[in-house]
């Protein structure tokens, strides 16, 4: 693939000839199915005459998902590389099409809480009978056991529940935003599919997997649980620039511009970085010789190397430094990340283009393969926009997807 070249639909990824099937909501469960779609396995989605209530989710307080268009951003993230099929399967004939498909499926990917997965005939128990060898993925708040197994989450909700929004440093808790969580829940989850794919490769056999947005969210936070558990260290640290090293510290540049450095041993590189920032005299000064000094005189020295570092743009310090052999990076914005020339370079951020909103940047497949492409296909399908296509890739004919649509069993966006 050319850097930054669209990916053509027909894209060859390490999972083609996968058949997923999805009947998910939001994005936990959803990002999940995309990701698979990302490695090449056909998704189709399921969704009911209503739809995935993402596609109407336009508004989250003073942030706006509506595409100027139609359509909602949220749901072309959670649904790329998806077909899209609406169908009831509450009714008779709905219920024969969808058992039809997960007979002939690799995975099963849902979202719908423990309850009502048994309410619509979706759980483990009852779709493993008709094809013992699907690999069926759960997406929960906080688990398949314990008392609140069956209540509804969001991020934010996984956030709260896991301590996650105690490690900012602050005293009050702080959500990070967008989705993290959820994205972060999607790819362990893909990951867990992909297990249990290779395990059935081996073995021969199917099974259930389940993943939480509570189980990510502790997965995230290993060390600040191992260290808060052994009492070594409280992980909600604050960070306060003048009580670390200027070695290990972040500084404003005369452009406005932030850069970090972030090197260890301290001790190793702390002459280095005050020949570097011409700043000499302060290896003789008895306030700054020894580490411990430089701790218990930070404000002083911190704001030594802050006049230091307005008298250069980030670029130009950014050279210096790195020339020299020292470890800093800029700390850019989203915007800046768009035009990235490391991330461009890796294929990180490619050109996407959109039918409807033409060129955009998004994120590449983060995983470079030596035999494989991967990456986002096609965008996010409309309300039962495949439904004809896959049923008549099912056998059924075009007479009897018609009275399937008269009667209501299956819908499209017509």
């Amino acid at each position: 693939m050319a850097k930054n070249d669209s990916i053509a639909p027909d894209i060859t990824g390490p999972l083609k000839g996968i058949k997923v099937v999805e009947y998910c909501v939001f994005h936990a469960g959803p990002g999940a199915g995309a990701i698979l779609g990302d490695l090449g396995a056909d998704v189709v989605k399921i969704e009911n005459q209503e739809g995935d209530p993402m596609r109407d989710w336009n508004k989250l307080g003073a942030r706006v998902f509506a595409l100027p268009k139609g359509g909602n951003l949220l749901f072309e993230i959670s649904n790329r590389n998806k077909r899209g099929i609406c169908l009831d399967i509450n009714t008779e004939k709905g219920r024969e099409i969808f058992l039809s498909m997960i007979k002939d499926a690799d995975v099963f990917v849902t979202n719908l809480r423990k309850s009502t997965k048994i309410k619509l005939g979706i759980d483990y128990e009852t779709l493993s009978k008709v094809n013992p060898k699907i690999i069926h993925a759960n997406i929960s708040g906080y688990g398949p056991e314990g008392p609140i197994s069956d209540l509804g989450a969001y991020d934010p909700m996984g956030q709260a529940r896991s301590g996650m929004m105690f490690v900012t440093g602050n005293t009050e808790p702080v959500l990070i935003q967008l989705a993290v969580l959820d994205q972060a829940t999607c790819i362990t989850a893909s990951h867990a599919i992909m297990t249990a794919l290779f395990v059935r490769e081996r073995q021969g056999k199917g099974q259930e997997v389940h993943v939480s947005l509570l189980s990510t969210a502790l997965w995230l936070l290993y060390v600040n649980l191992m260290s808060s558990s052994s009492k070594l260290l409280d992980p909600n640290i604050k960070w306060v620039r003048h009580e670390n090293s200027p070695v290990r510290n972040n500084f404003c540049c005369k452009d406005g511009k932030w850069i970090i450095g972030v090197h260890h041993p301290e001790e190793k590189y702390w002459p280095l970085f005050c020949k570097v920032t011409g700043k000499e005299e302060l290896l003789e000064d008895p306030r700054f010789i020894e580490y411990e000094g430089r701790i218990k005189n930070g404000k002083e020295l911190i704001s030594i190397f802050d006049d230091v570092f307005t008298s250069k743009t980030r670029d130009e310090w950014l050279d210096l430094l790195l020339k020299n052999g020292l470890m800093f990076s800029p700390i850019q914005s989203i915007e800046e990340v768009l035009d990235d020339p490391q991330a461009l370079a890796n294929n990180y951020v490619v050109d996407f283009n959109h039918p409807d909103y033409g060129k955009v940047k998004i994120p590449g497949y983060p995983v470079h393969f030596s035999s494989f492409q991967a990456g986002t296909k096609c965008i996010a399908p409309k309300l039962g926009e495949h439904t004809d296509a896959v049923l008549l890739e099912m056998g059924y004919s075009d007479d009897i997807v018609q009275a399937l649509k008269d009667e209501g069993v299956i819908y499209n966006d017509e």
